[in-house]
């Protein structure tokens, strides 16, 4: 998919999901055909040059964001202390 046929919603979902540190890109990819180059693209056109910026500085490196590097499979995370009933 190309920016210019990405709904306003769809921008604000991809860029909701970049934001979150266990979204990985792959998810990104699956849903929306947006290469990671692509996603930051749209990120940087999309967004204040700070949070551009800020953004970057905490996903770059950042493991749980590819799913070649990550160390738990895809679930959700519970808390060890949270009791399940």
């Amino acid at each position: 998919m190309k920016n210019k046929e990405l709904k306003e919603s769809d921008i604000s979902r991809i860029i909701e999901m970049a934001w979150e540190d266990r979204t990985p890109f792959e998810a990104i990819t699956e849903q929306y055909k947006l290469s990671e180059p692509q996603v930051i693209i749209l990120m940087r056109k999309h967004m204040k040059a700070s949070s551009f910026r800020m953004w970057r500085k905490r996903v770059s490196g950042r493991k749980t964001k590819h799913l070649s590097q990550r160390g738990f499979k895809v679930g959700r995370h519970v808390c060890p202390t949270q009791r399940l009933r």
